[in-house]
């Protein structure tokens, strides 16, 4: 039976709904993408399909379910359309368990860091450099972190590319704000590589595109 396309909540510019569309597109899922303005989230109808008033969430009508945050997002599609664990691997094993680590590293120890910083960096409305330091100090931190585990894998998990992998793509396209406080190719050339690498992938690459062309169209 051929399934009903889900449909994903995001926004141009969040990095959050974009790294789940490229579990979509790896897994070939159909989805549509419904990109909502800032405002509209805080508000019916959207509110009642996030009470917390954020992007991403996603309404699968193969199942009924209706879920917010990434990483149980992340989690939900993998082992509901993934039984062939191209991206993912089997219940139980080493490899199943170290996947979560690093997806719960990256949405609590890389996503909010890397946010704050963009955040304090154009959005605050005082200049405060010590609170720009501090955040970007930790994308130098969290990168560290990755650079030093890729220094004998091309993956993060398993030897092949996997959802713990993709997850941390999206956040690294801000890191062009902070070009003077650090340099990713030579400062972290191995999570550069990676990074390379895992966007050679077609479905990351034409998530990518497809990001670059709603950012342009704003």
């Amino acid at each position: 039976m051929s399934l009903k396309p889900i449909t994903l909540w995001g926004h141009d510019s969040g990095p959050n709904a974009w790294k789940v569309a490229m579990i979509l597109e790896e897994l070939n899922v159909p989805y549509m993408h419904k990109i909502i303005e800032f405002p509209d989230m805080k508000k019916e109808p959207y509110e009642s399909i996030n009470p917390n008033g954020r992007v991403p969430a996603i309404e699968d009508p193969n199942t009924g379910i209706t879920l917010w945050e990434s990483g149980a997002i992340i989690e939900y599609l993998v082992e509901t359309y993934d039984k062939q664990h191209n991206i993912s691997f089997a219940r139980g094993s080493k490899e199943y368990y170290e996947a979560k680590q690093w997806l719960y590293y990256q949405v609590s120890g890389q996503g909010p860091y890397f946010g704050q910083a963009v955040w304090f960096t154009r959005y605050h409305s005082e200049k405060l450099p010590s609170a720009v330091d501090r955040y970007v100090n930790e994308i130098r931190r969290v990168s560290g972190v990755l650079d030093r585990v890729l220094q004998d894998k091309e993956f993060l998990v398993g030897g092949k590319f996997s959802y713990a992998d993709a997850g941390f793509v999206t956040w690294y396209t801000i890191v062009f704000l902070f070009a003077d406080r650090f340099n990713l190719e030579t400062d972290f050339p191995l999570l550069n590589a990676w990074l390379e690498r895992i966007k050679t992938r077609p479905a990351i690459a034409k998530i990518l595109r497809d990001r670059d062309t709603a950012m342009e169209a704003k």
